[in-house]
């Protein structure tokens, strides 16, 4: 049963409940069973469905290889609970679902979750640094003038009369607020690239990203890249900051800790009780919808670009939250790859004990959802995964906050005559259906050119190059498809050429040649 990527967007959560409640129902068989003298058609044991549904979480991308079978356990109980499923006398509304042999069925009613179709929240237009009055006042031409006039609100817009006269202008220095507004916006404008949409609106409020933050986030760091906070009463106790560095360094720990039989398990408790009494996740939930989006981008074709965005996502946390984020990712990371580390359960693994005790104090959503689990684990074990990348800080864009400074400083002194004035452009306003037909034509263009491109790689052996094109067509069934359409064309691709066998060269017995001598 292949996969659907849900997109980036709003309502991320229930589109993914809609689209794992579709696949279940199409794909889960269906079989009659006999219990207590009574013959049941068109169901499923609690078993196999806990069978199925486990596998399907684990090869969908949206999920991932986390995945346990308990939290599959626990996804049905809340179909039961949501009449995504009932039993065979019809009750459902309770989470009594165990891994056992109960016979359960699907409704006839349609269990997808309703997707808000609300208007859109129009806020105010900000007006940047760009647009403040006084900050920008160039001396050009008549046509340049025009077009700027073009492209102002009108609301906003001041009589070019107020600036008319005069050979220089007085134009105002950059203020610390509008240093940190760059700051904002530059990170803004880079996220919204990597998620490929319109607008970040859909996913979190612009208007509440503190640029302190991210300031503090990027200069403010030891030399192993956490972030040092000026204000010690907000950092970890010392007391789970040492009971961290025990786990972490183990056995390596401090000769004066006790040590005994379970040590290290109630030490591992300390810690996790301590990430569980905070108020809030790590991650806060004000950026619940935009972690969740990004969760989209968890692909093995767009690791980096995940990576990318997870960057500039945790720079928007409070330096608290984001500190005690690096030293929790480095903590469990050491611990689940660490061999000498003694079993912390007795029979759930290190790595996906780690997984399942912290992600709900990663991520989590304040109003509970049913997939909230779900897609914390899958968050939480790509993090594990790329802590070191995601958690640093991104050069490139305190190289762009720097060049952008350089730029308006370079303009406090507006220019005279002569002088080069700068490029703008404008775009004109396209509809929204144009858009997304656009950006669907475009990236399907880029989607078939690569696929072609793998296809007339020759340096490839053909054994990587089949297992590449079998993840391309995991991934995008549709593409995949227009290009094969029938299995004797993708057969083809693969079929053995002829060898030319080399001529076959006789060998002629040369005649002896007859000397005088003999």
């Amino acid at each position: 049963m292949s996969s659907h990527i849900v997109t980036p967007g709003p309502y991320r959560a229930t589109k993914l409940w809609n689209e794992i409640t579709k696949l279940f129902r199409a794909g889960m068989p269906l079989k009659k069973h006999r219990q207590h003298f009574r013959v049941y058609m068109n169901c499923f044991t609690a078993s196999a469905a806990v069978d199925w549904l486990h596998e399907l979480l684990k090869n969908n991308s949206n999920f991932g290889p986390e995945v346990t079978r308990q939290q599959t356990v626990q996804l049905l109980q809340k179909f039961l609970k949501n009449h995504v499923i009932e039993d065979v006398k019809g009750r459902w509304g309770m989470e009594d679902l165990e891994d056992n042999s109960h016979l359960y069925r699907f409704p006839s009613t349609s269990p997808l979750k309703p997707i808000p179709n609300c208007a859109p929240v129009l806020r105010k237009k900000s007006i940047s640094i760009m647009d403040k009055e006084g900050f920008f006042k160039f001396r050009g031409s008549k046509k340049f003038n025009k077009e700027i006039l073009e492209n102002v609100d009108p609301e906003i817009h001041e009589s070019p009369t107020d600036s008319a006269s005069g050979e220089t202008e007085h134009c105002r220095e950059l203020t610390e607020e509008d240093i940190q507004v760059i700051w904002k916006n530059v990170t803004l404008t880079h996220l919204q690239k990597l998620l490929g949409t319109r607008s970040l609106d859909d996913v979190l409020d612009p208007a509440q990203v503190n640029p302190q933050f991210i300031v503090y986030n990027m200069t403010k760091v030891n030399k192993h890249g956490v972030v040092s906070l000026e204000d010690k009463t907000e950092d970890l106790p010392h007391w789970v900051l040492s009971a961290m560095k025990c786990l972490a360094n183990w056995p390596k720990y401090d000769s004066n800790q006790p040590s005994y039989p379970g040590f290290e398990r109630d030490v591992f408790k300390t810690v996790s009780d301590y990430f569980y009494s905070l108020s809030q996740p790590l991650l806060t939930y004000q950026y619940y919808e935009l972690f969740v989006n990004i969760l989209g981008l968890l692909q093995p074709s767009l690791e980096q670009v995940a990576i990318e965005a997870l960057q500039l996502c945790t720079l928007l946390l409070p330096p608290t939250s984001r500190r005690k984020l690096q030293l929790l990712l480095r903590m469990i990371s050491r611990m689940s790859q660490n061999v000498d580390m003694p079993r912390l359960h007795d029979i759930i693994g290190t790595r996906t004990l780690l997984v399942q005790t912290f992600s709900r104090c990663v991520l989590s959503c304040e109003v509970v959802d049913d997939l909230d689990e779900l897609l914390a684990t899958r968050l939480l074990s790509f993090l594990m995964d790329h802590h070191q990348e995601v958690l640093q800080v991104p050069v490139y864009l305190h190289n762009a906050v720097e060049d952008h400074i350089s730029y308006l400083k370079s303009l406090t002194t507006c220019p005279g005559p002569g002088v080069a004035m700068p490029t703008y452009s404008f775009c004109r306003q396209i509809s929204t259906q144009e858009f997304e037909e656009h950006k669907l034509s475009v990236s399907q263009a880029a989607l078939s050119e690569l696929l072609e491109n793998l296809i007339k790689d020759k340096s490839m052996s053909v054994k990587e190059k089949k297992k590449k094109l079998k993840l391309f067509q995991k991934e995008y069934p549709d593409i995949y498809l227009r290009r094969f359409p029938t299995t004797e064309s993708e057969a083809q691709l693969f079929a053995d050429k002829p060898k030319i066998k080399p001529p076959m060269l006789l060998s002629i017995k040369r005649p002896k040649a007859f000397s005088i001598r003999n």
